[in-house]
């Protein structure tokens, strides 16, 4: 478990200072957009990806993995 502390940004915002640890395992930026995902036990996950965008990615690699050779005849 990691803790971190919330601080206020300005006006009536708030905002979290990741520790290098997570910055380094998330793989993130300054600028860059995280996502908190809501958990079945009540709490948050945040992740560096729309897991929303993934399911869709793989949805999508699997029908272009199924119809190849007509995409490929469509494309030409």
């Amino acid at each position: 478990m990691i803790e971190v502390k919330v601080r206020k940004t300005g006006g009536d915002s708030l905002g979290l200072a990741l520790p290098q640890e997570v910055v380094d395992r998330l793989q993130v930026r300054a600028g860059d957009r995280l996502f908190l995902i809501e958990a079945s036990e009540g709490g948050y996950r945040i992740m560096p990806c729309d897991p929303a965008f993934e399911r869709n990615m793989e949805k999508a690699e699997g029908i272009i993995g199924r119809y190849t050779n007509a995409l490929r005849t469509l494309s030409e």
